[in-house]
């Protein structure tokens, strides 16, 4: 699950040379501003240590100490140089306490007219020893947006706040787990995925047949309290064309489904899933999924078409990186001769808010006249609305033993697309130099969305502490 609120381990450098002054209120101010943001802060009391700050080895064993009794909590070290700051000081304070979290490294600017030796700090060059030292110990780290910044400053504070996106992808995607519930269609090879490459990256999958779930949904109480307060969510989800027969009956179906996928999850704290969509729940128990997967993708619990294990954990990244609710979409038609424009589609499980107006609730088009209408209530069909758009995709390549993914950025548009389902008309930059990739390299036709740009931020996540191949298309 995404935290909103995160524990930041501090470190706070000085050297003897310099003004310990400068330490001092740099202190306050990185305590200040972590509060402000409404995170949390473990550092070593000011009184432990003679300058205030962390500098020598018996500074630095205090301070591993403290992180290892919070280790469980600490969610991403920031390190500040008030002043030039002591390299092993900083490095000794980390790798004595081994947290394997990501790092943030800042250093204060110098003020032109305080260049005396009370008041000048160095520490553009002491960050350059501190990420040298770094670097030798094969410690992965995060940069401030500029070399220097003051502490105080709105630079700083959204430093902090970018570090704090990638502290929650990295974290999150590291412990994750990922339902699989049912069993691949077996006409899409293409969502295969290994779940041994996953699990290697700290990704447990845990499945669950199909034919539980559908035996649970049938013992559900819909009269408790609990089951009105959600019928009740679920009618209002959302509009119902007129025409649609045994309403009410079709929405006790979708209740008992919800309740029971929401219990599943709960109870194996599963963070995102995919989900045997087709056709197997329509022929055997008498509805689409889509308004199930929409519903809890809606509440930041991403779930992912056709037991895409990779594909939701893509969207879950996007949910960790962005706060907002995240979309499977399949990569699905061009638009006219606008080569730098296409249309991503579904049928759909679009979450309400990322299609960013009202939905209709109705029946799966496709699978309705293969399977019969009276089956397959529940699908959400909606625009999508302007906006600021990400695109991301995880895939394991089990013939290299990598996990591997491409991300990127674009808009949802306003242009006109008429075709039923989940629409959203997108501009991507160079789109066709991207297809090629996807199609050259084999990645799958499924890809999550966000509503928000983030790419930095997942990319900072996968690149410098993952470690997995990652293509950035611009």
């Amino acid at each position: 699950m995404r935290k909103e609120k995160l524990t930041f381990g501090l470190i706070v450098g000085t050297r003897g040379v310099f003004s310990v002054e400068l330490a001092r209120s740099g202190r306050r101010q990185l305590l200040d501003q972590i509060k402000k943001l409404g995170h949390r802060a473990v550092i070593l009391p000011r009184e432990a240590m003679p300058s205030g700050a962390v500098e020598t080895v018996a500074d630095a064993r205090k301070c591993a100490d403290l992180f290892s009794e919070h280790r469980s909590e600490i969610d991403g070290i920031i390190v500040a140089l008030p002043n030039f700051g002591d390299e092993l000081g900083v490095i000794n304070s980390l790798q004595f306490a081994k947290l394997g979290v990501p790092i943030l490294v800042q250093a204060s600017d110098d003020d032109l007219d305080k260049l005396d030796t009370l008041h000048r700090r160095d520490s553009f060059c002491g960050k350059l020893s501190v990420c040298n030292n770094l670097y030798q110990y094969g410690i992965p780290f995060t940069d401030t947006g500029t070399h220097t910044v003051a502490i105080d400053s709105p630079a700083f504070s959204r430093d902090i706040e970018f570090f704090a996106g990638v502290c929650r992808v990295v974290g999150g995607l590291r412990n994750a787990r990922i339902g699989a519930i049912g069993a691949r269609p077996s006409a899409f090879q293409t969502m295969r995925a290994s779940e041994r490459l996953l699990q290697a990256a700290g990704i447990t999958v845990v499945p669950v047949d199909l034919s539980e779930i559908i035996a649970a949904a049938g013992k559900v109480d819909t009269k408790s309290s609990r089951a009105r307060r959600t019928i009740e969510k679920i009618k209002a989800y959302g509009y119902v064309p007129a025409g649609i027969q045994d309403l009410e009956a079709k929405f006790e179906r979708h209740l008992r489904l919800f309740l029971t996928v929401q219990d599943w999850m709960d109870a194996n704290t599963i963070d995102a899933a995919g989900f045997q969509c087709w056709t197997s729940l329509q022929q055997n128990y008498g509805c689409a999924a889509c308004l199930t997967m929409s519903m809890m993708s809606d509440s930041l619990r991403p779930c992912a078409c056709e037991v895409d294990v990779a594909g939701v954990t893509a969207m879950y990244a996007l949910v960790l990186a962005s706060g907002n609710a995240a979309a499977i979409a399949d990569w699905n038609n061009n638009y006219g001769d606008d080569r730098d424009k296409c249309v991503a589609q579904h049928c759909s499980n679009y979450p309400r808010s990322f299609i960013g107006g009202e939905v209709e609730v109705s029946t799966l088009d496709v699978l309705g006249r293969a399977l019969g209408e009276e089956r397959c209530f529940g699908a959400i069909k909606g625009k999508a609305a302007p906006g600021p758009m990400t695109y991301l995709r995880f895939s394991t390549d089990d013939r290299n033993g990598r996990i591997r993914g491409y991300i990127g950025q674009g808009e949802f548009t306003n242009d006109p697309f008429n075709m039923s389902g989940g629409i959203a008309v997108c501009e991507v930059p160079n789109l066709q130099r991207l297809l090629k990739f996807i199609c050259k390299k084999g990645f799958e036709h499924h890809c999550a969305m966000v509503r928000s740009h983030c790419a930095d931020i997942v990319t900072e996540a996968v690149t410098t502490y993952l470690g997995w191949d990652f293509y950035v298309h611009v």
